[in-house]
């Protein structure tokens, strides 16, 4: 499995995995995976539509509007569901974590962390227009990016917290007993981002992002998505359960985007030298 296709399917992976602990939390990571009731959510849809909007150099607004129509009924939020009911959608100045949940993609397909930042910026801001709202969406894109560069967690941590201003200090373990659902960025981003920064392999991941209780897919999403490009290796038996849950038009979007990321990372490209002086500039002023 190649990175790209695992960051898609890592998020998706994590969606539906966590998707029955929702609203029936469990506060540890010895739970059943598979389950007969499990489903796609919101977070996997949009999260397709993020990347068919960058697959096909498609306008977000438009297709992130048409993929929330055409999947009914997977639990979107009151004010997300009156933007799709608009006939011409505005940005309603939310914070929430559909921002973050969505934005995994942004994270294949940038030069740089900061052109991810940008165009993450963009993706948030059709509906999460609230400076936190953009920032959880930059931060989890941020992490995706240099996760899939093969930087140290360590690295991913310092970063994050220095441009974000996240605290990403304390374990799962000291707030699992009092934390609460919660649907902002700033309620859910560092704490998918620590449960990811805490695992050993894709499967505890999952596993720690839905032990600490909340809105269980989303966190498990945004984890998933980050573990998918660190660890490069989702289990078999994880991906073929996911496959068989999902309509084959999603299944179509993330091996196209997997070849156009491949495509996207490979080509043969001879740098100038001051291309060269500026790609470590930004690499000393990063780390």
């Amino acid at each position: 499995m190649r990175v790209y296709e695992g960051v898609l399917l890592g998020a998706i992976a994590g969606d539906i995995i966590g998707s029955v602990y929702e609203f029936n939390n469990i506060k540890s990571t010895d739970f059943v995976l598979f389950k007969s009731d499990c489903f796609f959510t919101d977070d996997s849809v949009l999260t397709i539509a993020i990347a068919d909007a960058i697959l096909n150099n498609l306008d977000f607004v438009h297709t992130v509007h048409k993929y929330g129509n055409k999947y009914e009924g997977r639990g979107y939020g009151s004010s997300f569901m009156r933007w799709l009911l608009s006939e011409n959608p505005k940005p309603y100045n939310s914070y929430g974590n559909g921002s973050a949940m969505r934005v995994s993609p942004v994270g294949l397909v940038c030069e740089d962390v900061y052109s991810t930042m940008e165009l993450a910026k963009k993706t948030a801001e059709i509906t999460h227009n609230h400076p936190e709202g953009v920032k959880g969406a930059q931060a989890v894109a941020s992490a995706v990016y240099l996760a899939s560069n093969n930087i140290t967690k360590q690295a991913i941590k310092d970063f994050i917290e220095k441009e974000f201003s996240y605290d990403l200090s304390f374990s799962l373990d000291q707030i699992r007993d009092s934390y609460t659902f919660n649907e902002t960025c700033q309620g859910t981003v560092p704490y998918a981002i620590v449960a990811f920064l805490e695992s050993n392999n894709f499967e505890d991941a999952v596993r720690l992002a839905i032990s600490i209780g909340g809105d269980s897919d989303t966190l498990a999403c945004i984890t998933g998505s980050i573990a998918g490009a660190f660890y490069n290796e989702i289990p078999r038996e994880i991906a073929f359960y996911v496959y068989n849950l999902i309509p084959e038009e999603f299944k179509e979007i993330i091996k196209k985007f997997d070849n156009y990321c491949y495509e996207l990372h490979n080509q043969d490209k001879d740098l100038t030298i001051s291309e060269l002086k500026s790609i470590i500039k930004q690499e000393k002023e990063l780390f």
